[in-house]
């Protein structure tokens, strides 16, 4: 990948969505299976081992690499299902595994050596001393980076680390540290952290109400829409909330991180890869926005100015019809 302006790492939700993001131009694709080992264990999403080992030779085939998230924490006495998840990854011939857990990770280096290990955003290292644990217990070659680092704080951190740093680009996020939320479960009983799904669909209800959608995650309101609103998927974190008599989004509004603005200086901070979110998203919507960050990314390259259109076009995909630069442009300590 030396030859890429940057690396761009896209998600794959599903087989169809991974030969999407592949022809739209990825370098890397990253995807899971279907049960609690990965972040996104939702119904309809990921892979078992057959349709993995496919779309890793598709991938191959076409110069894309493909990275296993098995990024949750496997809970006390039952490491089982994550030392599976690894030792299927590893037979499907994938180029890494994302991991989180301490023991996941140890399992890894110990029975797969040869199989690259990147440190996912779940374990929040957010500090040098933290990530040269990680490099020097387990030997990770990548970390991805937390949300909460301005481009300031991406660059002295990268300048204290002899490591790849992946950091994210475009589509939604949360006001919590990642791997640190637990908001979901007290809600509905599962957590994002170990069962791998945050607002679980099962648990989500939509019902016409006074002239409006109104959404519940299990007995709480989370949200009310007037007719042709814009909204979010009903997150704990993204919920509009009466407080002092009037509905507010008390952590976070629907709306989504976008770095096109900051490419030039996240890559003179160093950083190696760019991760486009989406594994819970359709294939037209994969294909839409890694085409879009391909010609950005490739005419960055060639001194070219961004085009208009495609600027336009990312914005129109952001969800609530928002963007942000989060805490990369943040102005506050």
């Amino acid at each position: 990948m030396t030859d890429r302006y940057l690396e761009l790492v896209c998600p794959a939700g599903t087989p169809a969505a991974l030969r999407a993001a592949v022809d739209a131009g990825a370098d890397s694709v990253y995807c899971g299976f279907r049960d609690s080992t990965n972040a996104r264990n939702y119904p309809g999403l990921n892979f078992d081992p057959d349709e993995l080992r496919a779309g890793v030779a598709y991938a191959h085939a076409r110069g894309c690499r493909v990275f296993v998230a098995v990024n949750t924490f496997a809970r006390a006495g039952d490491p089982g299902p994550w030392h599976r998840a690894i030792d299927a990854a590893a037979d499907c011939g994938a180029d890494a595994v994302i991991l989180a857990d301490l023991g996941a990770l140890d399992y890894a280096a110990r029975h797969h050596p040869g199989l690259r290990r990147h440190l996912s955003v779940q374990a929040a290292a957010a500090s040098a001393l933290a990530i040269r644990f990680y490099q020097e217990a387990f030997g990770i070659s990548r970390v991805v980076l937390p949300r909460v680092l301005s481009v300031e704080d991406v660059a002295a951190l990268i300048g204290k680390i002899d490591i790849e740093a992946e950091v994210f680009a475009f589509g939604s996020f949360g006001t919590m540290v990642e791997g640190r939320c637990f908001l979901s479960s007290y809600f509905t009983g599962r957590s994002p952290s170990c069962d791998g799904v945050c607002a679980p669909a099962e648990h989500v209800t939509y019902r016409e109400e006074d002239g409006g959608l109104t959404v519940r995650l299990g007995a709480a309101m989370m949200n009310r829409f007037a007719p042709g609103e814009p909204g979010a998927y009903p997150t704990p974190c993204k919920g509009r909330f009466l407080a002092r008599g009037r509905p507010t989004y008390l952590f976070d509004e629907p709306e989504a991180l976008n770095v096109v603005s900051v490419l030039a200086p996240l890559k003179a901070a160093g950083v190696t890869a760019l991760k486009i979110e989406g594994r819970q998203r359709g294939r037209a919507y994969v294909s839409k926005v890694v085409a879009a960050f391909r010609q950005i990314l490739d005419r960055q390259a060639a001194g070219a100015p961004l085009p208009p259109d495609v600027a336009a076009e990312l914005r129109a995909l952001a969800e609530g019809g928002r963007e942000t630069l989060g805490a990369y442009a943040k102005g506050w300590r």
